[in-house]
């Protein structure tokens, strides 16, 4: 059963599950930590039973700019709009970017009389940020180049449904400082907890992201620790990795990848971690790469349940931006 803090599940209803104070999310920092308690609560509720939830999303449309290619990302919110009955419109802009055929505003713009909720996965975190500041309805960052809100929230919710509380979680991060990475901080110091990134000098997230960590982790109790020593990988609850060179991303690739390949989750940095903790992967993954086939394909593996809770994670928050009066009445 998933783990929460207990006056999250006594009752629901105690809670003012009106719509979010944020209107758009490009960030896990654009929520408190009440908000994102209250979404991955509400995606296990989903994960158990949508049927509460059936058609919520009727006669409501949900438009995707794709700039990236996808199978989780794409997949799991249009399936998921689509089972609450919305209707979804993809529109593929990986051979023409955001804003080439006519400007970001414009096109937010336009889009805000047609839709009720935007969904963009893109290069530039930056032409999010223009989108979001003209658009009249909700923008989710589906992935950039700083940020991945969204894989966040379905990795607590999959934690949780493992017995970690989302409030103390002990994580690990190995490799490259990147946007997943950016979003994981965040999310831990937020709510609490602790989160090792454990990465070369070269590859640490940026000082932006760590610096809105740090006061967040001052008000939450948070620690975020930043090394290169393997060593902090044991007792953690969770060893989480990701590739080390992302799409699009530019730069000397093989130099970067001579850097990380100590950094390898294989067994040896498991039975390092401990036999509690959890292997942790957002997908794709490169086997014999940042994992080893044997331990992205293990029983401690919980890849799948953090992509099936992609899902559930963003109906939660398009239900809480878009229907907060059904998640009202039907939360318990």
């Amino acid at each position: 059963m998933p783990v929460f803090p207990q006056h999250m599940t006594n009752d629901m209803t105690t809670l003012d599950l009106h719509r979010l104070t944020t209107r758009h999310l490009l960030r896990i920092s654009d929520l408190t930590s009440t908000e994102i308690l209250r979404l991955l609560l509400l995606a296990a509720q989903l994960k158990r039973d949508l049927k509460p939830f059936g058609g919520a999303f009727s006669q409501r449309s949900l438009a995707m700019l794709f700039e990236k290619p996808s199978l989780r990302t794409r997949v799991s919110f249009e399936a998921g709009f689509q089972k609450l009955g919305g209707g979804v419109v993809f529109i593929d802009h990986t051979t023409s970017r955001i804003g080439e055929r006519e400007s970001v505003e414009d096109t937010a713009q336009n889009l805000s009389r047609w839709v009720d909720a935007v969904v963009i996965r893109c290069i530039s975190h930056d032409l999010l940020t223009r989108f979001a500041a003209v658009s009249d309805v909700p923008v989710i960052n589906a992935l950039s180049d700083r940020h991945h809100p969204c894989q966040a929230l379905a990795d607590l919710a999959a934690l949780a449904e493992y017995g970690v509380d989302p409030l103390h979680a002990n994580i690990a991060w190995v490799g490259d400082g990147n946007n997943v990475c950016n979003s994981l901080i965040e999310m831990v110091a937020t709510l609490g907890g602790r989160l090792q990134v454990i990465t070369p000098h070269s590859c640490r997230p940026s000082d932006e992201v760590l610096q809105v960590a740090a006061a967040r982790a001052f008000r939450s109790g948070a620690t975020i620790a930043c090394t290169d020593d393997l060593s902090a990988v044991e007792g953690v609850d969770a060893v989480y990795t990701d590739v080390w060179v992302s799409m699009g991303e530019s730069g000397d690739h093989e130099a970067k990848m001579t850097r990380l390949r100590p950094y390898q989750v294989n067994a040896g940095l498991m039975e390092r971690a401990g036999p509690q903790a959890r292997f942790m992967h957002c997908l794709p993954a490169h086997r014999g790469e940042e994992v080893t086939a044997d331990i992205l394909d293990g029983p401690r593996s919980i890849t799948l349940d953090q992509a099936e809770f992609r899902m559930h994670a963003q109906n939660a928050l398009l239900l809480s931006l878009l229907r907060p009066d059904i998640v009202l009445r039907k939360s318990i």
